[in-house]
């Protein structure tokens, strides 16, 4: 196997939010083929799509009715083969998205596992017997209330990690199993080159227990996945894993292992979040902390497994409004973040909009919202007497919808996603901060992001060199080097508006720059003297 994935950078499309082309105000697959010469000239390999499946549209897709069907909002079977073939002409691997944890309630197997315990899919989903006329456990569910939920037909409840209308698969069935494997190979035969796999830690979970995470055949089911599916050509796979740590990492990703090519932790994600409470929980958040879970995962899968590297995707808010300065810095910032995280050991994942340094929405009613999520938070923290204001700050920082608003290709008044209303507002901001405008500047985020996934392509150092964290308890410094067979680059970014001085090395050495976010030629790393988020690396001689 070519582990080809090593030098790719990976573009992450939510299609809803990408390219309109029927001017019905949702993105389409044809949207996507539109646009398909500007991700080659970014430089991208891969693109991970989003779901595209049938489904209700209660979660945006992530709610699947039909696994081997296109939603007719999003165009034909046609038009997706249409897609793949002109990706291929381009050089551009496609992978899916895939939810193999739940399906939408309206899927054909839940429909007739509803009409009666006797029923041959019955068993395709989890369902259990009141105790004393309660729910089983007292398992919560992801967006609020229980786990469970009653089916006055059966007398039974069935189990759903998330809403009620996405219903957890049986994974113990092996018939249902083998359904899911011979849809995975559907997709596979018509040439998609892996899948991003959705929550895939839950698939093993034991309910009665109120194991959901980690469960105990969970790597069993992986392993026989691979075999029966992907392992058989030389696919990327990237399963969702909130809850990995390193050393459950390494079981994924250990190539003796077969099983996925690695996986989306999230512990660098959630360190503005009060530990053990939800992503509504905010706390501020410190450099140090941030070194030190990104050096553990650098430093544990630096020779066992492989990491993912991400700021941005489709559920979480935009990295420069989150972390960054989405104002005065915006450019800075967001060039920032790129050269911080492109230069890590891994394979970067990029999310549309991220390489022109979108932002966050500012919603200013519930109205605008429409992920479920954060209208089950909306509802369930006004019972909680929150004030209207400060439940909108809270979405407005974290909420899944900042990820999802248009992207913006220009300056009209849909911003060029469409010309028509679009199913999310598009941001004020868009007048100034769009595709064209960044083709047209020489020094936009775009040209920055392009520049970095070259280096990845014509630099073996970034994909297999060492990785070393210095600075680690500076408080504004970000800095790491990477080495490979005697050459050695340094990486450091201010994070903060402050200029900050700082020794990273007691001799006089001078690195030659690689890359910067201002015009700098050289760095003197025994007195350097950065400006707002200023970030370089440079190439210096040991």
């Amino acid at each position: 196997m070519s582990n080809w994935w090593k030098k790719e950078v990976v573009y992450q499309i939510y299609p809803r939010s990408f390219q309109d082309t029927d001017s019905d105000g949702i993105g389409d697959l044809k949207g996507i083929i539109k646009r398909l010469d500007y991700l080659e000239n970014l430089g991208v390999g891969t693109i991970w799509l989003s779901p595209v499946y049938q489904s209700p549209n209660f979660d945006y897709g992530y709610d699947i009715s039909d696994y081997e069907a296109i939603n007719p909002e999003y165009g034909t079977m046609e038009d997706f083969d249409c897609l793949l073939q002109e990706a291929e002409n381009r050089n551009i691997k496609i992978i899916m998205d895939l939810v193999l944890n739940h399906t939408s309630d309206q899927h054909h197997w839940f429909l007739e596992a509803k009409k009666g315990k006797e029923n041959p899919y019955r068993d395709y989903y989890i369902w259990r017997d009141p105790v004393n006329g309660q729910e089983p456990t007292k398992q919560a569910g992801g967006f609020g209330g229980s786990a469970w939920e009653y089916d006055e037909a059966s007398g039974q409840y069935y189990f759903h990690l998330f809403s009620k209308h996405q219903p957890d698969l049986n994974w113990e069935n092996a018939s249902l199993r083998q359904e899911l494997y011979k849809m995975m190979n559907y997709w596979l035969s018509k040439g998609v080159k892996g899948f991003r796999l959705d929550v895939i830690d839950l698939i093993g979970k034991v309910p009665d227990k109120e194991i959901t995470v980690n469960g105990p055949n969970l790597h069993e089911y992986i392993q026989e996945m691979n075999r029966e599916t992907f392992g058989k050509s030389d696919a990327l796979t990237v399963g969702e894993a909130w809850s990995a740590s390193p050393q459950i990492a390494q079981l994924y990703t250990s190539p003796e292992r077969n099983e996925l090519s690695m996986v989306f932790s999230f512990e660098h994600m959630v360190l503005d979040e009060m530990p053990g409470t939800s992503k509504w929980n905010i706390r501020a958040f410190t450099l140090p902390e941030l070194k030190k879970a990104i050096s553990k995962w650098q430093t544990a899968l630096g020779e066992t497994g492989w990491n993912s590297l991400f700021w941005n995707n489709h559920d979480l808010p935009r990295i420069i409004s989150r972390w960054g300065n989405d104002t005065e810095y915006r450019v800075e910032s967001g060039k920032m973040f790129a050269i911080l995280l492109h230069l890590l050991k891994g394979t970067p994942f990029m999310y549309q909009g991220e390489e022109i340094g979108m932002t966050n929405y500012p919603f200013t009613d519930i109205s605008q919202l429409k992920d479920i999520e954060s209208k089950m938070m909306y509802n369930e923290y006004l019972e909680k007497n929150y004030p209207k204001e400060e439940i909108l700050r809270l979405l407005n920082k974290k909420g899944r919808d900042n990820a999802r608003t248009p992207v913006q290709w220009d300056d009209t008044e849909y911003a060029g996603f469409s010309d028509s209303e679009p199913w999310l507002p598009v941001h004020a901001d868009h007048k100034s901060v769009n595709v064209e405008a960044a083709l047209t500047e020489t020094d936009s985020i775009f040209y920055t992001y392009q520049k970095l996934i070259r280096l990845r392509k014509e630099n073996p150092i970034v994909v297999e060199g060492q990785f070393r964290l210095l600075l680690a308890d500076h408080p504004q410094i970000f800095a790491y080097e990477r080495i490979l067979e005697g050459e050695k680059w340094i990486v450091a970014a201010n994070f903060s508006e402050q200029h900050v001085s700082c020794r990273m090395m007691d001799d006089q050495v001078t690195g030659e720059t690689i890359i910067g976010n201002y015009p700098e030629d050289t760095y003197r790393l025994n007195d350097l003297e950065l400006r707002p988020y200023e970030t370089f690396a440079v190439k210096v001689s040991f």
